[in-house]
């Protein structure tokens, strides 16, 4: 009669599949799904790895496995990512927060608490619930063309405790939006569609289609956004947003046609990876 298995060898089993299925990082994932699937901690989790999976922790992990086999992002499975020092919940319908959006955070930051913010887009709503937790003073304002990503965006609000200072609509980026912002944050779509074929299979069949490209060069939603920031931006109001490798010279003289102020930052690999605008 062969011993129960314990977690070790359950990792080793998970590990073994998703390396044979070509998954990249395959003992990083077994170990996540794991620790997912126990529901212990880092150190409880790592200090019981001699010990039997308790109830139906294996078969949740072998399920985990098999959706990862099939290139679902762990963050999807698990239903959760880590951003900003903070978890938000992650489906399919949002993009899965990471950490090169984090620059746009400590841009933000880096200038004056506003009163009033507006994120165009806001997916899962990392970006404005984040700055939101930040600058306790401050309402944000998230607009986004997808009602489940709305939803996933309103449960990550409550969670944080949040709900109180967020308001959350359906819309076509500005348009037809009044008021005046301190700060606006956009994380577009901005891949240009020639390189679509190009991605991996955890994005291009697991992530919104809708959040990922706008068609054409990738520029049509910094083209849309840019018209309305005169009306919507106070005096001295800044505009931050995100965009793809190489398209900050594009996105720069999107904005500097209008003429306001540019600068651009970098991301942690050296690449420009923030557009922030400011107004005279």
């Amino acid at each position: 009669m062969s011993a129960p298995i314990d977690r070790a060898a359950l990792l080793r089993e998970g590990a073994a599949a998703l390396t044979a299925a070509g998954v990249e990082a395959a003992a990083g994932d077994a170990r996540a799904l794991l620790r997912w699937a126990s529901g212990l901690s880092g150190a409880a989790f790592s200090a019981s790895l001699r010990d039997a999976p308790a109830g139906a922790e294996a078969a949740a992990f072998r399920a985990a496995i098999a959706a990862r086999k099939a290139r679902q992002p762990v963050s999807q499975i698990i239903g959760a990512r880590e951003f900003w020092g903070r978890s938000f919940e992650v489906t399919p319908d949002v993009l899965d927060p990471r950490p090169e959006t984090e620059v746009l955070i400590a841009a933000a930051l880096h200038g004056p608490a506003p009163a009033r913010m507006l994120d165009l887009g806001v997916g899962s709503g990392c970006i404005l619930l984040s700055l939101l937790a930040e600058w306790p003073e401050a309402r944000g304002l998230g607009i986004d063309a997808s009602r489940p990503a709305l939803a996933v965006a309103a449960r990550n609000a409550d969670a944080l405790g949040l709900g109180a200072r967020v308001d959350l609509r359906l819309g076509d980026w500005a348009r037809g939006l009044e008021g005046i912002f301190d700060l606006i944050v956009s994380n577009p779509p901005y891949i240009p569609q020639a390189q679509m074929a190009g991605l991996s299979p955890e994005v291009a069949l697991w992530e919104p289609r809708l959040a990922l490209t706008p068609g054409g060069d990738g520029l049509g939603a910094y083209r849309a956004i840019a018209g309305d920031l005169a009306r919507l931006l106070a005096p001295g109001g800044r505009a931050l947003f995100e965009v793809g490798a190489g398209q900050g010279p594009a996105v720069s003289a999107l904005l500097q046609a209008a003429g306001r102020m540019i600068s651009v930052h970098d991301d942690f690999d050296g690449r420009g990876r923030c557009v922030e605008m400011r107004t005279r």
